[in-house]
Order: structure tokens, then C-alpha cells, then sequence
């Protein structure tokens, strides 16, 4: 499909340019990132007024104080916070840059286009392992953590989408990730939901994942493919190959590609163990069970007693 360019006027341009560049340089400096955030957001909301009354010691209510507390991400917790496994300092600045991302979402100028898809290809640039160039990460994209993904040159990820990167999340080049998609590196045993498994989830170069898609975590989403809408890809799609339904099966390969792709098989394989993680927790953390259930199948209680 043939797009059009788009610009803003140069006004417009300059202000947003200069604005986008000075959150990089502070983010980029010796600045601690709590600070940096919310300077940014005190004044992306406009309580830059009401901040500084409150902070010369102005009266203020219950609720404007945890509004204007809730700009400085110390203040804020995640889930993804309570996850024991993860590590401490480098998710203690991702979590400053989440929160950033997630606020500026809630502002209007997350609707403006041309700026807003430039501010998250900078902080993306911060908080992605890696982050290719030519980005376009539309709004309401959430993650477990931000920094356990990669993602390669001129990936579009639209609105809604989750990238769980509780394991490890690879995005190849000029990959699209449509609307309201979930895709997981991590998974729970179904009989102990506590315990935990994390995963290398791939989506490789030129794959589509199309509306309302799942991709367990562990599978590969080969180049060139395509996951149909409200898919559930619980194994490997060959390159070139279009899978569709839950669970995906490959229904053909893309016209043109026959020569280089895999024959059509009843189900993907599932490879998820080949890409599967070292999980550890250290020995410091104080670990809790928050649903406190008796797991043992009724044979094991019987044996017990």
C-alpha cells in the first residue's frame, strides 16, 4: 500500500524537535531518571503551577497530591515489579523509562502522530536491548519489562499490542505486529500456576502477526510468514508460510515462495524447550505464594495421609 509523507508545520516542527532532543540529552546524561520523568511529565500535563505550589509547601488536596506525586515513577509501582526473578538495577531504570512511556500515552499529544511515534522511537532507543532505526510504535503498547527486547529497522507495532519480554522478545526487521496482539515469552504450569517457565520468543524478518493474535511463549514466527487474525501460534510457522486459527495450522505458503518453503504440515512443531531460559531467583528475595492453594492432586492427599 502506497503512503503519503506527512509533516508538520515547521512552527509545529521546531517544537517538537527541540522538546524530543532535550528529553534525550537529560536521559542520556547523568540525571537521575526519576527526575527526568517527571519534569517531563509534570509539564507534557500542564500542573507545572500546581507542582511548584505544592512543593514551596501550598495547600493542596489528597488527590492533587497523588496526582503530582504520581509523575515521578519512585512513586508508582508495576506489576512486573513483584516478578522475583528479575534484576533489580537494570529494571529499576526500566521501570522509570515504562513509566514514561505509559504516561505519555495518557496525554493528548499521544494521538499526535508525527510527534508521537518520534518520542517513542527515542525512548525505545533507551529502553530496548536494541532498537533498530525507523521505528513506528503506535500508542497503548505495554511490556513486562522493556529491556529484554530487540527489535530490528522499520518495525511497525500498532495500537493495544503486549510484548511480554519477562524472557527474551526478538523482533526481526520490517516485522508488523497488528492491533490488540499478545505475544509472551513466559508461561505457567497448569498445575501450579506459581511456578514459572521464561522463553526465547522470535518473530523474524517481514512477518506479519495480524488483529487480535497470540504467540505462546518459546515459538518462532518465520520469515516472510503470516499469522492470521485471532490466531493462537502454539508452534513454529515456517518461513514463507501463512497459519491461521487456534491452534495456528499452516494452510499455505505465499504465493511465489513455494520453491524455497517448507512443505504445508497438519500442525506447527512446537520447539518452545529449545528456546527456553534459565529462570533463577536470588536467594535474598523474600518469595510469597498470593493464592495459597493446595496443588496435590486428590491421589497425592490420599497417599500423604
Amino acid at each position: 500500500m502506497t503512503k503519503r509523507h506527512v509533516s508538520l508545520p515547521a512552527e509545529a516542527e521546531e517544537g517538537v524537535t527541540a522538546f524530543i532532543e532535550q528529553v534525550d540529552e537529560r536521559l542520556s546524561g547523568a540525571e537521575d531518571t526519576c527526575e527526568v520523568v517527571r519534569d517531563t511529565l509534570v509539564d507534557l500535563f500542564g500542573d507545572r503551577d500546581a507542582y511548584e505550589r505544592w512543593r514551596a509547601g501550598g495547600d493542596v488536596t489528597p488527590a492533587e497530591r497523588v496526582r503530582l506525586q504520581g509523575y515521578d515513577p519512585c512513586n508508582a509501582t508495576l506489576e512486573s515489579e513483584y516478578y522475583a526473578e528479575k534484576d533489580e538495577e537494570t529494571f529499576t531504570r526500566s521501570k522509570h523509562l515504562q513509566w514514561l512511556w505509559r504516561q505519555f500515552d495518557a496525554t493528548p499529544m499521544a494521538d499526535n502522530i508525527a510527534f508521537a511515534l518520534r518520542f517513542r522511537q527515542m525512548l525505545a532507543n533507551h529502553l530496548f536491548a536494541e532498537a533498530g532505526d525507523g521505528l513506528r510504535l503506535f500508542k497503548g503498547i505495554t511490556f513486562t519489562y522493556g529491556h529484554n527486547i530487540e527489535m530490528g529497522d522499520n518495525v511497525v507495532v500498532h495500537d493495544d499490542v503486549h510484548l511480554d519480554d519477562r524472557g527474551k522478545l526478538t523482533v526481526g526487521d520490517r516485522v508488523s505486529i497488528s492491533d490488540a496482539a499478545h505475544v509472551f515469552s513466559h508461561d505457567h504450569d497448569v498445575v501450579d500456576q506459581t511456578a514459572v517457565e521464561n522463553y526465547h520468543t522470535v518473530i523474524d524478518d517481514d512477518a506479519r502477526v495480524t488483529y487480535d493474535t497470540m504467540v505462546r511463549a518459546g515459538m518462532r514466527v518465520g520469515k516472510n510468514s503470516v499469522v492470521g487474525a485471532k490466531s493462537v501460534v502454539q508452534g513454529d510457522v515456517p518461513d514463507h508460510h501463512i497459519a491461521v486459527g487456534s491452534p495456528a495450522k499452516s494452510v499455505k505458503v505465499k504465493p511465489g515462495w513455494e520453491d524455497v518453503a517448507d512443505p504445508v504440515e497438519d500442525r506447527l512443531t512446537n520447539r518452545a524447550a529449545e528456546r527456553k531460559l534459565e529462570r533463577s531467583v536470588p536467594d535474598d528475595v523474600d518469595v510469597f505464594d498470593e493464592f495459597q492453594r493446595d496443588v496435590a492432586p486428590p491421589g497425592a492427599r490420599e497417599a500423604d495421609d
